[in-house]
């Protein structure tokens, strides 16, 4: 998979495909417990899929907007997030 430098240009599918390859185990802020949300990887602390931060950037929300929306979310987390995502995409 070629890297991305910016999440809006995620052909129709592939973002869901990143999503599952991903390996966030060195990520701080991203937890995942098959008993929280059906395995999926969460931020730390909360229930909110590290995969919609994904989804809402690609439908053109902000990072502020993003974490308005979900306040159980601090920005330290998305910082974090977004910095492992674009190592891992390299």
């Amino acid at each position: 998979m070629a890297a991305r430098d910016n999440v809006d240009t995620w052909p129709q599918g592939e973002l869901e495909v990143f999503m599952t390859m991903l390996d966030w185990s060195h990520c701080s802020a991203v937890e995942r417990a098959v008993d929280k949300m059906s395995g999926a990887c969460v931020f730390r602390g909360t229930r909110v899929p590290v995969k919609s931060l994904f989804e809402n950037l690609e439908d053109g929300a902000t990072v502020d907007e993003f974490l308005e929306w979900f306040p159980g979310v601090g920005r330290d987390q998305v910082v974090a997030v977004l910095a492992s995502s674009k190592q891992l995409r390299l």
